[in-house]
């Protein structure tokens, strides 16, 4: 099969047939990854080093995908384990930020883009690759996020985006496929793909793709129960923060990345953490998304609760805003944005009292937050007359007068209008 004719590579990055000898390609072992690996081969004539990153998959088997990428005609098959560096250097950076975009999206597919640009410009050069391949389609928000980190990183590296290139729809790439005995986890009444690590599962594909229709969840969200088979007695999960980072579950201290993995098996056996998305993507498309990150789902709303009890008011509105800016510029691809790492430093600056122990129930899919523990907790309101700071109600009457003026005078003044 040869590239589209109707495809004209315009910017000074893309590689172009001819002009590489050696590529790396990011390498999930789905669909468009498993395609390309052979397509690359036959069309650019050139030797292929694959690089799996292991960000600490839900439900995929690495060495199999390894044996698969070297199967067929891999010189080489990386496998990376980034998982502490994943947790540690970027999704703490979202915990702290209570990630997410448009609803409770927590942004999962972000900022894994961005811990793999990184690290595949790192093997790219150990390697002595020309260029690096990836699976992102022309309509999709994955191919600003990791073309631009990419070329961020290194700005003389060359690119190459066969599903761009090669105008196959996602039938056509099964047909493929097929002809060319490629395995795949997807066939034409099977369409679904996904997009996986530790802080979540993305699904797209078949009846997801079209908001008009209903998404057939039990025929892809297999990883962990629906919420109408969870268990019928909820459970209470104890999450111990410091700094704004959770560092013990139920009463056991571990690493952020292990956290993150035990509790997304916790969560998931209860249905917690799955939403549907009708998003706007960067390109300028609408797009339906199914969502499954119960570790996620869990840790940002512990996080959420326990910041706003030790932060004030006036703080608690300024950081609700940030973190929607935060979201946006994450998903947007802008994640090496100096705007992004001056809202960082603030986050860091608001996490520095955010410690203590939160306490969440879990019940057929819902995350309620029952009970919030802190040394940096500002007083609470109760209904005796025992607290500490000896809130003073005679003052009240007064605070009343004085904060209402503006409001009655405006309304004695329209009422003389009238």
């Amino acid at each position: 099969m040869q590239s589209s004719t109707d495809y004209i590579k315009v910017a000074s990055y893309e590689a172009k047939i001819g002009e590489v000898k050696k590529v790396l390609l990011l390498y999930s072992g789905g669909l468009d990854t498993s395609v390309m690996l052979k397509w690359i081969q036959d069309q650019y004539n050139c030797q292929v080093v694959t690089l799996t990153a292991d960000i600490g998959q839900q439900h995929d088997n690495l060495e199999i995908i390894r044996k698969k990428a070297l199967k067929f005609g891999a010189v080489e098959a990386v496998v990376l384990d980034l998982k502490d560096e994943f947790a540690d250097e970027y999704l703490a950076k979202g915990i702290k930020a209570n990630a997410s975009y448009q609803g409770d999206y927590h942004l999962s597919t972000p900022i894994g883009r961005a811990v793999l640009a990184k690290n595949a410009v790192k093997i790219a050069k150990k390697y002595g690759c020309d260029a690096i391949v990836h699976g992102c389609t022309g309509k999709g928000n994955d191919q600003v996020r990791i073309e631009g980190y990419i070329l961020t990183h290194d700005p003389k590296m060359k690119i190459i985006a066969p599903v761009r290139e090669w105008a196959m729809d996602r039938n056509e790439e099964i047909k493929y496929a097929e002809v060319n005995k490629i395995p795949i986890p997807a066939s034409v009444d099977v369409p679904y793909s996904d997009d996986d690590n530790m802080w979540g599962i993305t699904w797209e594909g078949g009846e997801i793709t079209d908001p008009g229709l209903i998404a057939p969840e039990e025929k892809f969200l297999t990883t962990y129960a629906l919420p109408k088979d969870a268990p019928n007695k909820p459970e209470l999960v104890k999450l111990q923060f410091e700094s704004g980072i959770p560092v013990a579950l139920n009463g056991k201290k571990m690493k952020l990345a292990k956290l993150i993995m035990d509790l997304n098996k916790l969560a998931g056996k209860h249905g917690v953490g799955t939403v549907q998305l009708l998003e706007d993507r960067l390109v300028g498309l609408k797009n339906r998304g199914v969502y499954e990150h119960p570790g996620a789902h869990v840790i940002i709303e512990a996080h959420k609760n326990l910041e706003k009890y030790v932060s004030t008011r006036a703080l608690n509105g300024l950081k609700a805003e940030m973190d929607i800016k935060w979201g946006y510029l994450c998903y947007g691809a802008l994640w090496l944005d100096p705007s992004m790492e001056a809202i960082n430093a603030f986050n860091d600056k608001v996490n520095e009292k955010v410690a203590g122990e939160v306490v969440i129930r879990l019940f057929k899919g819902n995350t309620t937050v029952i009970s919030i523990k802190s040394p940096n907790a500002l007083d609470y309101a109760s209904f005796n007359n025992a607290e500490g700071y000896k809130y003073n109600v005679n003052a009240s009457a007064g605070f009343i007068e004085v904060y209402s003026l503006q409001m009655k005078l405006a309304n004695q003044i329209k009422g003389k209008r009238h």
